[in-house]
């Protein structure tokens, strides 16, 4: 290999590849965002700039299939933190009608970079809530100003409190303005390109916040412009009561006439699907963004992880609502996947390279990109992490460095690597721009919970 490397990561303690690959004492080749070798100890190429893993553990970065970041705005939000799915959202909403283009830009610059700290290298974002224009244009271009890969959502909501609906009449739009405006957005940003840095999917938010109008033509929309669905769907009970009273039919039913039912759709929670609906899921080749952490604080149930995957159900992992979850962090998701999956289907059903799994090739295959994320194959993006845990916590821990990874935390990303750049370097952030970004966040977020 000639000296045309750009970027060697060398010495891990173990290099996950992917799911059917590891090497002790790997190292990973990178030149122009691409990895172009991988290998054992002793065998590395030379390279204009070299990192030491240090003998820790190096995977695929790990992708974030569901978020709402704006919502970092209102973590822990007193007065919604005890209440059901339904009594949070009508909590917040009227907060999150004072949302901006700052606000969003802040918000997105102060979650992504929360992300990378945490093993993120690529992340969805559902914005749904427009009470002004240009909101998604704004995480783009903090995404960009970082050069974070960013797979950004353009969320809606029709159905206002006066339509029989949950939001208030500030926090949704007509259904021409969404219409227009997912189609602009598609044409300025999306970019299908391999390796894109930036692209662009349609996501009503919910049954119970849009029209049926709505959802078909955003799955025309997305047909004709080869972009991904996204929308959150069978999350509670609540949502079975409404779709019955207003439509005639459960969630999963109305979403299939919809034109939803399709490879190109990934979805969030998926919790109560009954066991036709699954199958039917699994046969279309919809995604499930699996969100372990909101799901136990919200209390609502959750996912059948297993079920789905040996139906053929993509299912990846998600943080959720900055302001449910309250954190971004992809490496506690999947120890909660790990954790969640055992609870519920005894210590067989979930390993941590399971889990390790779900947050890289389950999660790229949402998104529709298992040819070039969640992976460290020779080709693939650039996109890795070194880990680190304290000695002390690994004390003893010498058989199995997946497992000690997710057991024995709390894990930090030591090193982040977004398309063969380092965004985190040795614990820390790399960003020019955070500690503005963090003064302006704290400014808006006492301004929206009306503390200033």
């Amino acid at each position: 290999m000639s000296s045309a490397v750009d970027l060697l990561v060398k010495d891990a303690g173990l290099l996950v590849v992917d799911g059917d690959r590891e090497i002790p004492g790997g190292w990973v080749a990178v030149t122009n965002g691409r990895v172009t070798a991988v290998g054992p100890a002793g065998a590395e190429p030379e390279a204009r700039t070299t990192v030491s893993a240090a003998g820790r553990l190096v995977t695929p970065g790990l992708i974030n299939t569901h978020h709402h970041i704006y919502q970092n705005l209102t973590r822990s939000y007193a007065p919604a933190v005890n209440g059901t799915l339904f009594d949070w959202l009508t909590t917040l909403y009227p907060l999150w009608s004072v949302l901006d283009e700052e606000a969003a830009y802040v918000s997105a610059y102060v979650g992504m970079a929360e992300l990378l700290m945490g093993g993120c290298t690529t992340s969805s974002d559902h914005l749904y809530v427009h009470p002004r224009p240009y909101l998604v244009d704004a995480e783009i271009r903090a995404a960009r100003d970082i050069g974070f890969r960013f797979h950004a959502t353009r969320g809606s909501m029709t159905r206002s409190v006066e339509d029989g609906g949950l939001p208030p009449r500030s926090v949704t739009q007509t259904t021409d303005e969404v219409l227009a405006d997912s189609e602009r957005l598609i044409k300025a940003h999306h970019d299908p390109k391999p390796g894109a840095l930036i692209r662009v999917a349609l996501a009503p938010c919910s049954p119970f916040s849009v029209t049926k109008e709505v959802m078909t033509a955003s799955a025309e929309l997305a047909e004709r412009y080869d972009v991904r669905l996204h929308t959150h769907l069978a999350e509670d009970r609540d949502e079975d009561t409404y779709c019955l009273e207003t439509y005639g039919c459960r969630p999963v039913e109305y979403f299939e006439d919809c034109g939803w039912m399709s490879d190109r759709t990934w979805v969030a929670h998926c919790i109560y699907p009954n066991d036709d609906e699954l199958r039917r899921l699994g046969a279309a080749g919809v995604g499930v963004a699996h969100c372990p952490s909101s799901n136990m604080l919200i209390g609502g149930g959750t996912a059948r992880v297993q079920e789905m995957r040996e139906l053929g159900l993509p299912v990846g992992l998600g943080c959720d609502g900055s302001a449910s979850t309250d954190h971004a962090s992809l490496w506690m998701e999947t120890r909660n996947a790990l954790l969640l999956g055992r609870y519920r289907g005894g210590p067989g059903a979930m390993t941590a390279r399971d889990a390790l799994d779900l947050a890289t090739r389950g999660s790229a295959r949402c998104l529709g990109r298992a040819d070039e994320l969640g992976q460290l194959r020779p080709g693939a993006c650039a996109d890795l992490v070194v880990w680190d845990l304290h000695e002390v916590a690994l004390a003893g821990a010498l058989s199995d460095p997946v497992e000690a990874w997710l057991r024995c935390g709390p894990a930090r990303a030591w090193t982040t690597v977004v398309g063969g750049r380092v965004l985190i370097d040795r614990g820390e952030s790399e960003l020019p721009e955070l500690a503005e970004a963090l003064r302006d966040h704290g400014r808006i977020a006492r301004r929206m919970q009306q503390k200033a």
